[in-house]
């Protein structure tokens, strides 16, 4: 092992001569220094027309278009706010309608409903008044009829009992002057 590091050693050592030929670059040299801060220069003025314009105008660009893609973002953000409350107070005014058709339909239903009880009591009513009428009517159809009947009867027996038949017309109109000087007593139901 120590064969190898001396052999580095010798490797690494270089003679007094050599080093003075190829220059340390630890020490100051004018000439070297010169001409590295004239290329420096050179390449800064080509750079700085050349390269930096263009970085600068792509830099600014992509730092525009995020601003306006920022800016979209917060437009896009605020109309869909704005969509949102639209569509909120439409489903708002929706509901309030739907509750208030809902409201007129009740309200149109019980009128119906009172409109149809009312009419179905109107048309009791007038039947229960035809029916009243229908049944005097008859009533009085019946006392006629039996008035007639009874003053057929009454000439019947008055001819049978006197033998001699009278003239129709006259019989009849002295039977119903006779049964009209009876007084008629009417029982009427209601």
């Amino acid at each position: 092992m120590t064969h190898f590091i001396f052999a580095l050693l010798q490797a690494g050592h270089v003679a007094p001569e050599e080093s003075a030929q190829s220059g340390d670059l630890l020490s100051p040299n004018g000439g070297l220094m010169f001409w590295t801060f004239v290329t420096f220069i050179i390449l800064l003025i080509i750079l700085g027309r050349l390269v930096f314009p263009k970085i600068t105008a792509a830099v600014e660009a992509r730092e525009k278009a995020l601003e306006e893609a920022i800016e979209g973002a917060k437009r896009d953000r605020e109309a869909a706010a704005q969509a949102l409350a639209e569509q909120q107070r439409q489903i708002e005014a929706a509901r309030n309608e739907a509750q208030k058709i809902i409201v007129e339909g009740r309200q149109t239903g019980e009128k119906l409903r009172a409109q149809m009880i009312e009419e179905t009591h109107q048309q009791q009513q007038v039947m229960l008044e035809r029916a009243r009428r229908e049944i005097e009517s008859e009533k009085d159809r019946a006392i006629a009829d039996l008035r007639r009947e009874a003053i057929e009867l009454a000439i019947a027996g008055a001819s049978k009992v006197i033998e001699k038949n009278l003239d129709d017309q006259s019989n009849r109109k002295i039977v119903e002057s006779f049964l009209s000087s009876i007084p008629v007593t009417e029982t009427k139901s209601r």
